[in-house]
């Protein structure tokens, strides 16, 4: 791995965007080095940041937990849909509405996929 990551590859790691970053660097959140014109973050810093996301120290069984950021929230009356970018993958949770507004559901809110399930089909392409 490099010394530094550029922005563009922190926010891929991450799942957010390059204007993300850059929010959250205003706001404290994270901190680049300036290398030139270019935004840099020391290699050894991106496994804290990612873990700083994960925000909550609850205990759980399920064992397939992603941290990512919440990239779309659709709600009607009952129900929501709410997708997390963890790292390469796409998660997409439907809830109810209540559930979702009282996570406080928003986009760019870090969040945590927890898949629980009886039954996983794995499908590889030929």
């Amino acid at each position: 791995m490099a010394d530094y990551l550029r922005i563009g590859e922190v926010a891929q790691a991450v799942g957010v965007s390059v204007d993300t970053l850059r929010r959250w660097e205003t706001e404290g959140r994270v901190s680049f080095e300036r290398q030139g014109n270019q935004r840099v973050l020391p290699a050894e810093q991106l496994a804290p940041l990612i873990a700083s996301l994960a925000g909550s120290s609850s205990t759980s069984s399920a064992r397939n937990r992603m941290t990512g950021i919440v990239v779309a929230v659709k709600r009607d009356h009952v129900m929501a849909q709410v997708e997390l970018a963890c790292g390469d993958y796409r998660i997409v949770s439907l809830m109810s509405r209540d559930a979702a507004d009282e996570l406080g559901l928003e986009v760019g809110k870090p969040a945590i996929a927890v898949v629980k399930a009886t039954n996983v089909i794995v499908e590889v392409s030929e």
